[in-house]
């Protein structure tokens, strides 16, 4: 019904919707609400707005700028493509965590084993490039201080694609267990015993770094 409808498009119902999403303070769900009703600004916005915050989170999954910003690149254009089906229950951010996590899993699964090889033989050329020109007399504690980061990144990165990606959002995106599960798509209880499960083998595989005890 055309007497239904604003002067900008929108039906009075999608209207009274988005005001309760900006009274409620969450500009994102506001924003997406309009972009559901192809407003393509307010999809500008958020591309401004969330962009390298899903780079940062993609780059943490797999360890690749270029590759995460690639990534990136396929999360919006889902996000676009997806518009309709978006609902205001639904926090904005979770969802589009929803849909980078599952991007970013989806190529970890795909091309895991080839990068791995190739950051390997490249981390090897580096530090043999140090062993040969870095003789500061702090050179061989700066070696052994990434040797461990880099034992580290790679236990975490051997959890499954799950664990992980809940690590990840647990310790470095600091989410909340509520955000995290719906994220995942999973219970909190079956949240908080995958996270231990995580912590419980990483403490395992890390052992050899906790301080030796006297005697």
């Amino acid at each position: 019904n055309p007497y239904n409808r604003t002067s900008n498009g929108f039906a009075f119902e999608d209207v009274q919707l988005i005001m309760v999403a900006e009274y409620a303070l969450d500009r994102d769900t506001a924003l997406m609400l309009k972009v559901a009703k192809d407003d393509a600004p307010s999809f500008d916005l958020l591309l401004e707005r969330h962009r390298a915050g899903v780079v940062n989170h993609l780059y943490r999954l797999v360890r690749n700028r270029a590759i995460a910003e690639e990534l990136a690149q396929d999360v919006f254009i889902r996000v676009y493509r997806f518009r309709a089906r978006y609902q205001a229950d639904a926090k904005f951010t979770t969802w589009l965590f929803r849909i980078t996590t599952n991007i970013a899993l989806n190529w970890r699964r795909d091309a895991w084993r080839e990068l791995s090889h190739v950051r390997l033989d490249q981390e090897i050329r580096d530090v043999r490039k140090r062993e040969l020109w870095d003789h500061t007399p702090r050179a061989d504690e700066l070696l052994l201080d990434e040797h461990r980061a880099r034992e580290v990144r790679a236990a975490i990165e051997t959890l499954p694609p799950k664990q992980l990606a809940a690590v990840l959002m647990h310790k470095f995106e600091g989410m909340e267990y509520s955000q995290i599960a719906a994220v995942l798509n999973c219970s909190m209880p079956a949240l908080k015993s995958m996270l231990f499960r995580a912590y419980a083998t990483l403490r395992q595989r890390l052992a050899h770094f906790a301080p030796q005890r006297a005697a």
